[in-house]
């Protein structure tokens, strides 16, 4: 099949730039340094291709991932970094763990006694780096810990995540805040114990000399909001569209809202302005004339939000089509 055979609008993966990220990344971190986390993708068959590349250890953000992850035979060891207190979705991971090694991020006595209930068997301990979201205090992890082992859970160490710390502009800023909060997360790493300190992400993936392992997933696939950060990664997905509408100066496409993680603000398109997305619609003034029934490359400006509203990607060697994978990960 050629790429102008596929119906639109279409996740598209280019296989040589997938295979640019995925190399140059397990250089710089090679085998357990990097976990990757399968959030950015959600997709079973771009997790076997990180593993062709000696990375056994997975990050996952919902059960679903999990199970999924189980259930394709990758399940060497996956974390999943989120609190989860859903008896039901706790319970399905625990029937798993004959097959898996699975670790849970718990941050308080509620998320510990959830995951014990359950019969998991591992956590890691969450805590709060400065991003405004999950984790405890430093000086809790020691307590929560000591509270989780009485519980019979095997706590195998720390996670982290500065959020907070991606897209700085100077890098030599974000280095130094950076090692700031991997400060704190040292510390709560004494308190706690176990052999794993776990933090990062593609934007911060190079500065990281305090933690075991990196949680980055975006730089397999990229997106605009890390395309112009200077990184060593290609452009590896786009969401192809087709012209359906041309007036004037202004051409539509159809890869509308329902195709694209906007909280990034708008995707992009090469040689063209990209003004707005409606539902169904992609409106742009492209740079040169195009007419009813062209494509379009649109570069996501939020990889992992784009990635979940498709149900296949279409992988593609130049304008071949060489494989189809589903996103068999998508939802919780």
């Amino acid at each position: 099949m050629n790429i102008s055979e596929l119906s639109t609008p279409a996740l598209v993966i280019d296989v040589d730039a997938l295979e640019h990220n995925l190399t140059t990344m397990a250089a710089v971190l090679p085998g357990s340094r990097l976990r990757p986390h399968v959030k950015a993708h959600k997709c079973t068959s771009l997790a076997r291709a990180q593993r062709t590349h000696g990375h056994r250890a997975f990050t996952c953000a919902t059960p679903r991932e999990v199970i999924g992850m189980v259930t394709a035979g990758l399940g060497d060891d996956l974390l999943l970094a989120n609190e989860v207190v859903d008896p039901a979705r706790l319970a399905a991971l625990a029937t798993l763990q004959d097959q898996a090694v699975i670790t849970i991020a718990v941050d308080s006595l509620q998320t510990i006694d959830s995951a014990a209930t359950a019969g998991l068997r591992y956590v890691l301990i969450d805590v709060n780096v400065g991003l405004p979201r999950c984790g405890c205090t430093p000086s809790d992890a020691g307590h929560l810990a000591d509270y989780a082992r009485g519980r019979g859970l095997a706590v195998r160490g720390v996670m982290g995540y500065e959020g907070h710390l991606m897209s700085i502009p100077d890098r030599a800023e974000q280095r130094i805040r950076v090692a700031a909060a991997m400060d704190k997360l040292v510390v709560a790493s004494l308190l706690v114990g176990g052999e794993i300190i776990s933090a990062g992400g593609t934007d911060t993936y190079d500065l990281h000399d305090q933690v075991t392992e990196v949680q980055a997933g975006s730089y397999a696939l990229m997106d605009t909001h890390y395309g112009d950060r200077g990184h060593p990664f290609q452009q590896a997905c786009f969401v192809l569209g087709t012209v359906i509408s041309v007036n004037g100066t202004f051409a539509v496409a159809d890869a509308g809202l329902k195709s694209q993680g906007m909280d990034h603000g708008n995707p992009s398109i090469e040689a063209a302005t990209v003004h707005f997305l409606s539902d169904e619609h992609l409106t742009f003034t492209p740079d040169a004339r195009t007419a009813v029934g062209a494509r379009v490359k649109v570069i996501p400006a939020h990889i992992d939000p784009t990635v979940a509203m498709h149900d296949v990607a279409w992988v593609v060697h130049g304008d071949d089509v060489v494989d189809r994978w589903p996103i068999d990960l998508r939802g919780w």
